[in-house]
């Protein structure tokens, strides 16, 4: 790439990220009541993501070789009751990661 065309990307990077940040605050305004759809979406697509995420994370275990998938059980069992404990999502995503990654590194 050339430098202008570096330029170019960068520039249309900074323009899409800005664009992102501000478009729902332009369609949504705050002295307009948000649709019903819009709430209803924002209540159904976490559980709806994490649920793929779940699956994606989990199709290449295989329980009959290694540690049985055990490591990535631990680690689910783990980042549950971080949630259950602390309803904070990133300290429950946080000690499921570090608890596999030690768990795959040291244990299994």
């Amino acid at each position: 790439m050339t430098f202008n065309e570096k330029l170019i990307t960068i520039g249309m990077i900074i323009l899409a990220t800005l664009i992102m940040r501000f478009l729902p605050f332009i369609i949504f305004p705050d002295n307009k009541p948000t649709p019903k759809f819009i709430q209803y979406m924002g209540k159904v697509l976490p559980g709806a993501v994490f649920s793929l995420l779940i699956i994606y994370s989990l199709k290449s275990v295989d329980i009959l070789s290694g540690g049985h998938g055990l490591p990535e059980l631990i680690a689910i069992v783990i980042t549950e009751l971080c949630h259950l404990w602390k309803k904070q999502m990133l300290i429950s995503i946080c000690a499921g990661t570090v608890s596999y990654m030690l768990l795959v590194q040291f244990v299994f």
